[in-house]
């Protein structure tokens, strides 16, 4: 049996935005193929950020008519002030993230000594018909250990037919030594495209962690 060596140099690796590479029968036996269902967009990494934006066309984000659904992975999100919330506005076509929404929000919670716990809908932290920011991730501590993680499905933000649906779950290491099991859902009650998310805490910086935006395809 004969056994060919290639030499590495002659292969193109060069890929397209979004794209990987599969074999064929070509000479160098490489092309550009699609990815799987889920794609990664941006990465943002907070340090002692006032804000965290993703703007459809501005450095490399995609959020148009390209996937139908968006999801946004928080990770390890440590404020820099004690007990502060994790926020989400969207921006529906100005230079503010001002889209009106009306939102729902309830949360599981558990302590570290095991005597408190329970379910509860919160109701002062839903929205009606409001451009205020949403908390999706609240009273997170500052501790070094301390941090809220989670993610937020943002579905069709194209639309100029049909409002545009948000569902996120997040779990909060709360200041007070706390696990809150985050739940908030919502519309952004526009009919114009949302092109823009921003999060942000409700008060100081996010000190430090990680946000992912990835597009949803065949779906």
């Amino acid at each position: 049996m004969a056994f060919t060596k290639y030499n590495y140099n002659s292969f193109d690796l060069t890929t397209a935005a979004s794209k990987g590479l599969s074999f064929n029968s070509d000479a160098d036996g490489f092309e550009t193929s699609s990815g799987g269902s889920m794609t990664l967009i941006k990465t943002l990494t907070a340090s002692s950020s006032a804000t965290l934006s993703f703007v459809n066309g501005s450095s490399d984000v995609v959020l148009d008519s390209t996937y139908p659904i968006y999801l946004f992975k928080f990770i390890s999100i440590h404020p820099a002030t004690n007990g502060a919330d994790l926020k989400v506005g969207f921006r529906d076509g100005s230079t503010a993230y001002d889209a009106t929404k009306t939102t729902t929000y309830f949360s599981a919670y558990h302590n570290e000594a095991g005597d408190t716990s329970g379910l509860a809908y919160d109701d002062g932290e839903d929205l009606a018909q409001s451009a205020n920011f949403q908390n999706i991730c609240k009273s997170i501590g500052n501790g070094n250990d301390e941090s809220g993680s989670g993610f937020l499905y943002l579905f069709n933000p194209s639309s100029t037919t049909f409002v545009k649906h948000f569902i996120s779950n997040a779990a909060s290491y709360e200041a007070n030594d706390y696990i809150l099991n985050i739940y908030t859902a919502g519309y952004c009650n526009v009919t114009a495209a949302i092109d823009g998310v921003q999060f942000s805490m409700n008060t100081g910086n996010i000190d430090a962690g990680t946000i992912k935006l990835y597009g949803i395809k065949d779906s």
